[in-house]
């Protein structure tokens, strides 16, 4: 008999988009994360993501959504990652679902346009949280996206 496990890498969620912003402006407008992770569910961030091992945290949803992250990985104009610390998700049967899972950003040039490819490792099929978080994920990353792509008007 044989089993098949998922890959918790290549299970995980992954939102790819292309923008023609530097790597550079990509990567400095990701680090601050109230760029990207608002807009929908009442969120509050409080903290810093500018250094390596900065943390802050994330509380929406009137509380239904608390994560605190640290930032584990920085290499500028080429990856984001943070490592969530503490989690309390109350709508979900098991609130720390998301601790130990991480959430980053690879950025490439790619001619005169950049990609950037969010993944959250560990959010995966089989855990309670992925069918909602992941629509949420791509709320966000779709809000952001159009931002980054809009044109400069005068």
């Amino acid at each position: 008999m044989t089993t098949h496990t998922k890959n918790p890498i290549t299970d995980s969620f992954t939102y790819h988009f292309e923008t023609s912003k530097s790597a550079e402006e990509m990567c400095k407008l990701l680090l601050d994360v109230r760029q990207w992770w608002v807009g929908f569910y009442e969120e509050t961030i409080t903290g810093e993501s500018k250094k390596l091992n900065d943390e802050f945290t994330f509380l929406a949803g009137n509380g239904m959504h608390f994560t605190r992250m640290k930032l584990i990985a920085l290499e500028p104009s080429s990856r984001i990652e943070w490592i969530v610390t503490e989690s309390k998700l109350t709508f979900l049967s098991d609130p720390e679902e998301w601790i130990d899972t991480t959430i980053s950003f690879d950025i490439k040039s790619k001619g005169s346009k950049t990609e950037v490819t969010f993944t959250h490792r560990g959010l995966v099929p089989q855990i309670e949280c992925y069918n909602n978080c992941s629509k949420a994920w791509t709320e966000y990353l779709n809000a952001f996206k159009k931002i980054v792509n809009e044109p400069i008007t005068a």
